[in-house]
């Protein structure tokens, strides 16, 4: 089929490669010119696992960039909204560039003869495909919706890191459609992938991706709230985790207590789905709950080495990991800043190292030294904070021996006390 794709951050991107190698005919669509010439280029405009090679592969063979809107839609069948839905300042979710999209792709959809799909794969709140989506290209193309152009809800379920094998390897396709044949042909899209397609509802299928997220980020919040008090009975969290999850009803996954959650996903998600659920006049006490307890998270961090007595103030802390996870660059709500703010709060001198995040936090951060690796992080340091599950940082050892202080306080359960010597403190968040 012939696809086009609006926007080309990480789920648009991943979503078109990956439509490529499924042997869709693909154009991005995009204002960003920088953005469209990469993509001709077959360089990907995000970074993430396997995504340059499937980019260089499908460049301006079936798949190409271009910010005419037009040109698109008249050579494709079904466009697939894929732009960012940022919260706004009071948590909800913003549908601005959502709306604009609309608004471009309608307008191009009158200019076209015969039947166009329109597909949302952004992450939006229950009802704004049949409210606020359908409406607007309805008004600016002039067509009827279901009789002149079909509309549909597809989430994407795709970790960062993993998001390629992720769509080429799903365990659930869920299409959403306000009729029969429009959900019939987007679930054909994914036809040569060895997964069953959920046909639903759109505002069902809205649902199902903030649920999905809302639940993970949930247990990883449950998951820290025990790791805390574990903590204060001498108890290793870990140990009561593993156990527990080997209850099938309740697996191994997200158990495991550490400095929060992050990323585009989970905090913005639960944020977005208690404002819809404040919005039908319920209030979601667990979900709110789930925020608070990951706000609060990493900041023990710096309460744990207040509990050594370490003065900050004017000292060198190195703070290893800025990505908000480990296999990516994102840094998006990462847990690191918040500590490394109140660090600066306390007046230290921040060294921060990050494999691949460093340039994203350096448009955010600037008043702390960015190092090239871990062991010029850590010379001269009093303290060292571990935020990210990068696997070099399980390799670490004798690069703790260039710090003074020689506090250790690990948030993801990376460093193997076992391998440091004696004189080096190390203490575990949760554990």
């Amino acid at each position: 089929m012939k696809v086009s794709i609006i926007g080309s951050g990480y789920v648009g991107s991943v979503s078109a490669a990956c439509f490529a190698e499924l042997g869709h005919e693909v154009i991005c669509i995009d204002i960003d010119e920088r953005k469209v010439q990469m993509i001709n280029d077959g360089i990907p405009p995000i970074w993430e696992e396997g995504l340059g090679d499937l980019m260089k592969k499908h460049a301006e063979k079936n798949l190409i960039a271009t910010s005419d809107y037009d040109y698109a839609v008249q050579n494709s069948d079904v466009s697939f909204i894929c732009v960012g839905t940022p919260s706004n300042e009071h948590g909800n979710i913003d549908l601005s560039i959502v709306g604009h999209a609309c608004k471009s792709l309608g307008m191009a959809m009158a200019k076209k003869d015969g039947f166009h799909i329109v597909v949302v794969k952004s992450t939006v709140v229950p009802e704004t495909t049949e409210e606020i989506v359908l409406p607007l290209l309805e008004e600016h193309s002039g067509k009827v919706a279901g009789k002149d152009f079909g509309v549909a809800m597809n989430p994407e379920f795709l970790r960062e890191g993993k998001a390629v094998y992720d769509f080429m390897n799903p365990d659930k396709i869920v299409v959403g459609s306000i009729d029969e044949r429009t959900g019939a042909l987007v679930a054909e899209l994914y036809r040569d992938l060895d997964c069953e397609v959920t046909r639903t509802t759109p505002r069902t299928a809205e649902m199902i991706k903030y649920v999905n997220n809302s639940f993970l980020a949930t247990k990883i919040s449950f998951s820290n709230e025990i790791g805390n008090i574990c903590k204060r009975l001498g108890i290793d969290t870990y140990e009561v985790m593993k156990a527990v999850g080997a209850d099938f009803r309740i697996s191994e996954y997200f158990l495991n207590s550490g400095a929060g959650f992050g990323g585009s996903c989970f905090p913005k998600d639960v944020r977005a789905l208690i404002g819809k659920a404040k919005e039908i006049d319920y209030y979601p006490s667990l979900l709110e709950s789930v925020i608070e307890v990951n706000e609060l998270q990493p900041l023990q961090m710096v309460e744990l080495l207040e509990k050594h007595a370490v003065d900050v103030k004017g000292k060198r802390v190195a703070v290893l990991g800025l990505a908000f996870k480990n296999q990516t660059d994102d840094i998006r709500e990462s847990r690191s800043i918040p500590v490394i703010r109140k660090l600066l709060e306390l007046g230290a001198d921040v060294a921060a190292y990050d494999p691949m995040a460093t340039d994203n936090m350096k448009g955010l951060i600037e008043n702390i030294k960015y190092c090239d690796s871990a062991a010029e992080a850590l010379k001269g340091a009093v303290a060292c904070l571990v935020m990210t599950e990068w696997d070099e940082f399980r390799e670490l050892g004798p690069e703790f021996e260039a710090m003074k202080n020689k506090v250790v306080i690990d948030g993801r359960k990376m460093i193997d006390p076992e391998n440091l010597k004696e004189d080096i403190v190390y203490e575990g968040l949760c554990w």
